[in-house]
């Protein structure tokens, strides 16, 4: 496979629940030492993502980092654009950062905000940004989002943006307004469908498309506790919306019933079978990643940002990272 079949490889930490927090630590010095040059910083329930971002910035030397996706429900304008500027001030690194709508037990639940109208939100969340982001003195005022009167006092990051999608709505506002369209946890053939979508809705806007990045999960060689490990972190996408249907159209419907009836999670757990981790992730051998990553690079997917499975026989996922870099260099 030649360098321009395979979209370029990046990292994302795993935050995963059953592992250390600082673990997420290790994942960024064994990306930055295995010469991986993008890390992408989510937010979960353990660390905050700007000050997470800042001392990775402290301990690695070549990665440009890419904060988010940022719930808009929880993070308004105003305090992303003075969070981005922050950690770029602080770290001299160079700082992007992504933007979504997130979940409902991530923005109802733990932080008791609504997510109604939340894709009017997301819109007006990237249109109000980008001028902040820039330095400029902000006056905007949507239906759902209003800032006015603020500038960064630090100098101006010039951040890209970039736009978690996977419904109609999502895709369209990455088409028109981000400079990155993100998938999370999806098959080459639904990025298929959806970048065929994006493309179609800048076209109409007139604007090039913007590049593509896909998260998924990684466990080289399909180590047995690295597998279960990601089987755990798809429980809860099994009977959600659009990611129900997607595994459906996957071949995995009867599961996407059976987890739409609420059995115990511990039931559902042991119904995934390893072929549906593999659908959405880098499972296996190298032939087998190599037949997946030339399967995404058809779909339009630009970048492969790897999150891998961080185990006792492998912490932090060193191990999964170096076997990309020799696969997929």
């Amino acid at each position: 496979m030649s360098a321009a079949e395979t979209p370029s490889l990046a990292v994302s930490l795993g935050f995963w629940q059953d592992r250390p927090p600082a673990e997420a630590l290790s994942t960024a010095r064994h990306a930055d030492e295995l010469g991986y040059r993008h890390l992408w910083i989510g937010e979960m329930a353990t660390y905050d993502a700007f000050a997470l971002a800042t001392r990775i910035a402290d301990l690695t030397a070549g990665l440009r980092l890419t904060i988010g996706p940022l719930a808009v429900a929880v993070r308004d304008p105003m305090l992303i654009a003075r969070g981005v500027a922050s950690v770029a001030d602080l770290s001299g690194r160079g700082v992007d950062v992504a933007v979504g709508t997130s979940s409902p037990m991530v923005v109802g639940h733990w932080h008791g905000r609504s997510r109604e109208r939340s894709a009017t939100m997301l819109r007006e969340s990237v249109q109000a940004l980008r001028p902040l982001l820039k330095g400029e003195k902000t006056d905007f005022a949507g239906q759902t989002v209003s800032t006015k009167g603020y500038r960064l006092r630090l100098a101006p990051p010039r951040t890209s943006i970039a736009v978690a999608a996977f419904g109609r709505f999502a895709v369209k506002t990455a088409a028109r307004y981000a400079d990155c369209m993100v998938l999370n946890l999806i098959t080459p053939a639904s990025a298929a469908v959806l970048v065929g979508q994006m493309r179609a809705d800048a076209a109409e806007a007139g604007r090039p498309a913007p590049p593509v990045t896909a998260w998924a999960v990684a466990a080289v060689d399909g180590e047995e506790t690295a597998v279960e490990q990601l089987r755990r972190g798809v429980v809860g996408y099994l009977a959600a919306p659009g990611y129900g249907e997607m595994f459906t159209e996957a071949g995995f419907g009867d599961l996407v019933a059976f987890a739409r009836g609420r059995p115990h999670p511990k039931e559902l757990l042991a119904a995934i079978p390893r072929e549906l981790i593999g659908s959405v992730g880098l499972v296996g051998d190298a032939g087998t990643i190599r037949t997946r990553l030339a399967e995404y690079a058809a779909a339009g997917v630009d970048e492969i940002a790897v999150v891998p499975a961080s185990v006792d026989a492998d912490p932090g996922g060193r191990r999964t990272l170096a076997a990309l870099r020799d696969i997929a260099p």
